[in-house]
């Protein structure tokens, strides 16, 4: 567990005292089976004021159109999301989007390494992220049919994109609680289901 924070630190701290010009995200020395190893436990134990950070995080990006395509290229069937990729994509937002994200994952990593075992349930972030898919298609003409589309075409990726957009947005909307379960939920799947690619 240290190790993973000492890999993950070291990634960030050239960033995080680069004051003077623009900060850029460096995983090239950060070891992925150290990441993969502590990862869900860090994310587990981290609190919910981190959690949340990190949706802002997400949220602010996907407002502004070019760094919500950088995010949702991540999510799409051919994604690169190797560390080099994670890298590419964070480097591809604005700094004040880069520095946002820096400043919450290392919250979360820090602080989910130092807090205790908390109960986490993942039917509640499954539960919060099924009413927020409810809302969304209330809201949202399209909404479903963009969030299950599965082609490669141009059309068919601007509707998953827009489908992440207005998804996030709903969750914005919902109190601290729901919201940040639905988080740790979908980072929780993310690193089941694509851990190893990193």
């Amino acid at each position: 567990m240290k190790s993973l924070t000492a890999a993950l630190c070291l990634a960030l701290a050239p960033v995080m005292g680069a004051q003077a010009q623009s900060p850029r995200v460096d995983l090239s020395d950060v070891d992925r089976l150290q990441v993969l190893a502590g990862a869900s436990d860090v994310l587990a134990r981290a609190p919910d004021v981190d959690v949340d950070r990190l949706f802002k995080a997400v949220h602010a990006a996907s407002r502004d159109e070019g760094e919500a395509r950088g995010l949702c290229a991540l999510f799409e069937p051919d994604a690169d999301r190797s560390l080099a990729g994670l890298q590419r994509a964070a480097n591809a937002l604005g700094e004040q989007s880069r520095m946002r994200f820096i400043d919450a994952v290392s919250a979360v990593v820090v602080n989910g390494l130092q807090a205790p075992p908390r109960g986490y349930d993942p039917a509640v972030g499954e539960q919060a992220l099924k009413a927020a898919t409810v809302t969304g298609m209330m809201l949202h003409d399209g909404f479903l049919l963009g969030l299950s589309s599965t082609g490669a075409d141009a059309a068919s990726r601007h509707a998953r994109c827009t489908a992440f957009r207005q998804m996030v947005d709903v969750l914005d909307g919902f109190g601290l609680a729901e919201r940040v379960a639905a988080t740790r939920y979908l980072l929780s799947e993310g690193l089941a289901r694509y851990g190893g690619e990193l």
